[in-house]
């Protein structure tokens, strides 16, 4: 029969080891959704100058225009935006089946890998000691408990 000390050791091991792997897992997924949206961008490139409509921390509004003469404005904004500025022209490349998905040109999935790789192994950093020490604080308690 366990303590409640042991129980609530053992859940606190799980939830940690649980959360650290969730976010490495988003982490891995956002990384394959970034080369997705890149390889469809590469299926049908087309390439337009567009103007930067705003900029903020969660997304950089462009609007531009495709050769059929239509105003595109991704809702979603543009991918890899670090950088631009409210009325700047930039150069972009967007899928030319779906306007929607458009980036800026020359920029790839390559640029997600330091901040995903950074935000994986900083989550390690700190749930790896965790985990260790509640381990630790378990083998203790049990010595002492045979003791």
């Amino acid at each position: 029969m366990s303590t409640r000390g042991e129980r609530a050791r053992r859940v606190g091991w799980w939830v940690i080891l649980g959360v650290a792997s969730l976010l490495t897992v988003m982490c891995g997924c956002l990384l394959f959704a970034a080369i997705r949206n890149d390889s469809a961008i590469s299926a049908q490139l087309g390439t337009a100058t567009a103007t930067v409509d705003s900029v903020a921390f969660d997304r950089t509004i462009i609007h531009f225009e495709t050769p059929d003469g239509i105003v595109h404005s991704p809702a979603n904004g543009v991918l890899y935006p670090d950088g631009l500025a409210a009325g700047q022209l930039v150069r972009i490349e967007y899928d030319a089946s779906d306007p929607e998905l458009a980036r800026v040109a020359g920029r790839s999935a390559a640029l997600t890998l330091l901040p995903l790789g950074s935000f994986v192994f900083f989550t390690w950093v700190v749930a790896g000691p965790a985990l260790w020490w509640i381990r630790r604080q378990g083998k203790r308690a049990s010595v002492a408990s045979a003791a």
